[in-house]
């Protein structure tokens, strides 16, 4: 189909079931009078449905079909329908004193990647963000916002510019992770398949995708990667939904030192932090639980003693970087970036060995 449901028809205008009532009763040359007392109505309750002022209740739809002829659920669907009818224009109108919040939400990205649909009408694109968002209004986006997203970073506001974009990429995550089935958390099995991930860094996207996000499911973690929207500088984040924990990555940095040491990264998180915390990287900020999480992603992927053992010579080669990424069965690429984050290599030193990632 080439549209949606909420692409149907809408009317701009309001036609109450009185309305209807009052031309049957004009083509059957019958009074609102003759009416009332065929019916057993009384006149005023009449008069007041023909002038849309009272609804059509079920009673009164069921006397009217012995009445008028036609069944009573025509009459209870024109009143179902005008007040449905009703509701929207209302919500239309005071969609229209809100779209100015549109211009707050990456909307051209997120239709790009396949999140939202573009709709023909400023309102109807409003409508498609807030179902996106699962939010009846833009005031109710600011109070999920604070009390759901927001606790690990009021204090820094390194994202006050670009909070609706970070909290699209995070609903988006939150979408993704809501379809990943995942068994009871288990702090201890989680910790054991770290070891097992650990040797996935050697594997192409298509092979350590899949294997990465079992093996976390299999412990009560689900892992989600989220494309990065523009300007917002996000690059991971860890949060818990219910009693699922969720990794997101948005490879904002493509290499593959950067990705599996963000994902080391998040889950020291969840292996050392609370399940109220929510941590997003991004904005350079380092506060103490932050530097936990760095120091569980250093040492899961290489230990403290085995890299003081291989820099003891001195700076190491390619080929030495090479042999030691073997040893260990990691991927050379994240020894390189190991040592440029320790400035044991210029940053321009050893790039040829990382692996870079694009989006599919």
């Amino acid at each position: 189909m080439g549209s949606s449901a909420m692409d149907q028809y809408v009317p701009d205008f309001l036609v109450t079931p009185g309305a209807v009532l009052e031309e049957y009763l004009e083509h059957l040359a019958m009074s609102q009078l003759e009416l009332a007392d065929r019916t057993g109505l009384a006149k005023k309750t009449i008069n007041e449905v023909v002038r849309g002022k009272s609804p059509i209740t079920h009673e009164t739809a069921l006397k009217l079909e012995l009445t008028l002829g036609r069944p009573a659920h025509f009459w209870t669907n024109l009143e179902r329908q005008y007040q449905e009818d009703r509701a929207r224009l209302a919500a239309e109108q005071k969609f229209a004193a809100s779209v100015g919040w549109l211009e707050r939400i990456p909307v051209k990205a997120m239709i790009r990647l396949g999140w939202i649909l573009k709709k023909a009408t400023p309102s109807l694109q409003l409508e498609e963000a807030l179902r996106f968002f699962g939010i009846a209004s833009p005031e109710q986006w600011e109070t999920v916002w604070q009390e759901h997203q927001a606790v690990a970073y009021r204090q820094t506001k390194r994202f006050e510019k670009k909070e609706e974009a970070v909290s699209a990429w995070l609903r988006r995550g939150e979408i993704l992770a809501q379809y990943v089935e995942c068994a009871p958390f288990d702090k201890k099995h989680f910790l054991a398949v770290l070891d097992e991930i650990r040797s996935l860094t050697t594997e192409q996207p298509e092979t350590f995708v899949p294997r990465l996000q079992a093996l976390c499911s299999s412990a009560g973690v689900a892992v989600v990667f989220v494309p990065e929207l523009p300007k917002i500088g996000v690059w991971g984040a860890t949060r818990w939904i219910g009693d699922k924990a969720v990794i997101q990555i948005s490879l904002r940095y493509k290499s593959n030192d950067h990705l599996w040491f963000t994902f080391f990264h998040e889950a020291g998180h969840i292996v050392k932090h609370g399940r109220k915390d929510v941590f997003i990287e991004g904005g350079g900020v380092c506060d103490a639980k932050e530097q936990e999480a760095n120091e569980f992603a250093c040492n899961a992927l290489i230990p403290k003693d085995k890299i003081a053992k291989f820099l003891k010579p001195g700076r190491p080669t390619l080929e030495a970087i090479q042999q030691f990424a073997s040893e260990l069965g990691l991927a050379p690429g994240i020894v390189v970036g190991r040592l440029q984050h320790d400035q044991i290599l210029p940053q321009h030193t050893g790039n040829k060995l990382k692996i870079f990632y694009c989006w599919v």
